[in-house]
């Protein structure tokens, strides 16, 4: 532990590059400094656009469906 105090920035620079570092307390490991991963990439809508229709009876109630919630 006192080691990872005075060695954070170091600790930092190689979890930066993508290693993980376990601190330990007494020989036990407490916590564990890993890499943020980068946010993902803003999906964008309308990619299959045309591809499917939704069928006009889509939310049609369904009687053998409203057995089994209903009891």
């Amino acid at each position: 532990m006192y080691a990872a105090k005075t060695q954070l920035s170091k600790l930092l620079t190689r979890v930066a590059s993508g290693e993980e570092v376990t601190i330990s307390r007494h020989g036990q490991p407490t916590a564990k400094l890993v890499p943020i991963r980068p946010a993902s990439v803003a999906r964008k809508g309308g990619k299959d656009r045309g591809l499917f229709q939704v069928p006009d009876k889509f939310d049609a109630e369904v009687p053998e469906l409203n057995r089994l919630f209903e009891g």
